[in-house]
Protein backbone atom coordinates (compact mmCIF):
# COMPACT_ATOMS: atom_id res chain seq x y z
CA UNK A 1 0.00 0.00 0.00
CA UNK A 2 1.28 3.35 -0.91
CA UNK A 3 1.51 6.13 1.46
CA UNK A 4 -1.43 8.63 2.03
CA UNK A 5 -1.08 12.12 0.48
CA UNK A 6 -1.16 14.56 2.92
CA UNK A 7 -1.35 18.60 2.82
CA UNK A 8 2.33 19.54 1.77
CA UNK A 9 2.07 16.79 -0.72
CA UNK A 10 -0.20 19.59 -3.38
CA UNK A 11 1.30 22.45 -4.48
CA UNK A 12 -0.87 25.63 -4.03
CA UNK A 13 -0.14 27.26 -7.78
CA UNK A 14 -1.68 30.46 -6.72
CA UNK A 15 -4.89 32.02 -7.81
CA UNK A 16 -6.39 33.44 -11.35
CA UNK A 17 -9.58 35.66 -11.67
CA UNK A 18 -10.66 33.97 -7.98
CA UNK A 19 -9.70 30.33 -8.82
CA UNK A 20 -7.20 28.98 -6.54
CA UNK A 21 -5.40 25.98 -8.11
CA UNK A 22 -3.10 22.99 -6.80
CA UNK A 23 -0.82 20.56 -8.14
CA UNK A 24 0.35 17.19 -7.38
CA UNK A 25 3.57 16.19 -8.03
CA UNK A 26 2.96 14.24 -10.57
CA UNK A 27 0.91 17.00 -12.29
CA UNK A 28 -2.60 16.33 -11.76
CA UNK A 29 -4.35 19.95 -11.03
CA UNK A 30 -7.47 20.64 -8.75
CA UNK A 31 -9.10 24.15 -8.87
CA UNK A 32 -11.64 25.88 -6.70
CA UNK A 33 -13.57 29.11 -6.20
CA UNK A 34 -14.93 30.29 -2.96
CA UNK A 35 -18.49 30.02 -4.90
CA UNK A 36 -18.08 27.00 -5.72
CA UNK A 37 -18.92 24.08 -3.29
CA UNK A 38 -16.88 21.41 -4.88
CA UNK A 39 -13.52 21.07 -6.38
CA UNK A 40 -12.95 20.54 -9.84
CA UNK A 41 -10.62 19.29 -12.52
CA UNK A 42 -10.32 21.97 -14.66
CA UNK A 43 -10.08 25.80 -14.35
CA UNK A 44 -14.27 26.58 -15.31
CA UNK A 45 -15.51 24.15 -12.21
CA UNK A 46 -17.52 22.21 -14.66
CA UNK A 47 -15.76 19.09 -14.59
CA UNK A 48 -16.60 18.22 -10.63
CA UNK A 49 -14.29 16.15 -8.83
CA UNK A 50 -15.42 15.86 -5.57
CA UNK A 51 -17.85 18.20 -3.40
CA UNK A 52 -17.01 20.05 -0.52
CA UNK A 53 -17.78 18.62 3.17
CA UNK A 54 -19.28 21.67 5.01
CA UNK A 55 -21.23 21.71 8.25
CA UNK A 56 -24.51 23.48 7.95
CA UNK A 57 -24.68 26.96 7.25
CA UNK A 58 -20.91 26.62 7.40
CA UNK A 59 -18.97 28.85 4.01
CA UNK A 60 -16.64 27.26 1.95
CA UNK A 61 -12.70 28.18 2.56
CA UNK A 62 -9.43 27.23 1.35
CA UNK A 63 -8.79 24.73 4.02
CA UNK A 64 -12.61 23.02 2.40
CA UNK A 65 -10.87 22.57 -0.81
CA UNK A 66 -7.96 21.53 0.68
CA UNK A 67 -9.51 18.31 2.69
CA UNK A 68 -11.69 17.54 -0.40
CA UNK A 69 -8.58 17.47 -2.53
CA UNK A 70 -6.91 14.68 0.07
CA UNK A 71 -9.72 13.08 0.21
CA UNK A 72 -10.07 12.47 -3.49
CA UNK A 73 -6.29 11.39 -3.89
CA UNK A 74 -6.52 9.15 -0.85
CA UNK A 75 -9.58 7.76 -1.63
CA UNK A 76 -8.90 3.48 -2.74
CA UNK A 77 -9.11 2.98 -6.20
CA UNK A 78 -11.36 1.16 -8.61
CA UNK A 79 -9.48 -2.40 -9.68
Amino acid sequence: MSELYQAHDINYRGEQSGVHNWMTQDGQSFYWHPDWLHIAEDQTGKSVKLPLSLAPGESPQKHHAIQAILHFLNAPSDP
